[in-house]
């Protein structure tokens, strides 16, 4: 059973660091696109950080210059570090893996983790 497992959310106040795991299990993600995305109340979930097999990132311009996305191949793990935080960071981050192959996309989600901002 493939899965993806998200840990180190939690409540910070603001201008404060979290950083986000997502371990994955039940195959290797090395060669999958790994993001997180993140969703607020009352408002659709976006895409926060990427980075690709090649270790490519891209960021919400929101985020750019605070949010850092990395992995681990040998750990199976992608982290999010999360500096200078702001009550607008609030939300449930969602760790995602996605594989484009020949005939099959292969797309796993993590189950959440919430990070809160506020003093």
């Amino acid at each position: 059973q493939v899965r993806l497992v998200e840990s180190g959310g939690g409540l910070v106040q603001p201008g404060g660091s979290l950083r986000l795991s997502c371990a994955g299990s039940g195959t290797l993600f090395r060669g999958y696109d790994m993001a997180w995305y993140r969703q607020a109340p009352g408002k659709q979930r976006e895409s926060v950080a990427t980075i690709t097999s090649e270790r490519s990132t891209k960021y919400a311009d929101s985020v750019k210059g605070r949010f850092t996305i990395s992995r681990d191949n040998a750990k199976n793990t992608v982290y999010l570090q999360m500096n200078s935080l702001k009550p607008e960071d609030t939300a449930v981050y969602y760790c995602y893996a996605k594989r484009m192959m020949v005939v099959d996309t292969y797309e796993y989600w993590g189950q959440g983790t919430q990070v809160t901002v506020s003093s």
